[in-house]
């Protein structure tokens, strides 16, 4: 078993900052102060990132030649409390030579039902995930495509897929 770990400080109003096991820090704060992002916002930092870091691992394996890659992550909260988010799309955005379209909706496949765990614990509760892509294969015959791959959640029991 795998245990992170962190430590968070008040520094103040609503500022506070979390130092985690490996030893990094994160300023926290709300948006009065505005001195760091709030906690969700760093929630779905934190999907968009975990998902691109599987995609770009996995294309590199698939031989796949990404010129240029970002990641856009739009998550709605609910109005009550607790305002959990209810909906997130992130568009992963892929552009190189001869990239293809195939090779890319299995990354982000293989990213949202097996590899990220930030994706999988938002899946396994009451938030439905839509995993979509924009290719821009700039080879020798360009193209351009975009849709969407799947839609993971909500309460989708986050058990390993052997594939």
């Amino acid at each position: 078993m795998n245990i992170k770990t962190a430590e968070i400080r008040h520094e103040g109003g609503m500022r506070f900052v979390a130092t985690t096991g490996s030893g990094h820090s994160i300023a926290f704060d709300d948006r009065a102060d505005d001195t760091g992002p709030g906690p969700t916002e760093t929630i779905a930092a934190a999907l968009g990132a975990c998902t691109a870091m599987d995609v770009a691992s996995i294309a590199l394996k698939k031989r796949q030649d990404v010129t240029s890659y970002a990641i856009h992550v739009r998550a709605e909260q609910r109005d009550e409390y607790p305002r959990v988010f209810t909906s997130i799309d992130i568009v992963h955005e892929v552009e190189g030579p001869d990239v293809s379209e195939e090779a890319i909706r299995r990354c982000i496949e293989l990213s949202a039902i097996k590899y990220c765990p930030i994706a999988a614990m938002l899946a396994a509760g009451d938030t439905t995930i839509h995993h979509k892509y924009v290719i821009r294969s700039t080879g020798l015959v360009p193209f351009e495509a975009e849709g969407e791959v799947l839609v993971t959640g909500p309460y989708t029991r986050p058990d390993p897929i052997r594939r």
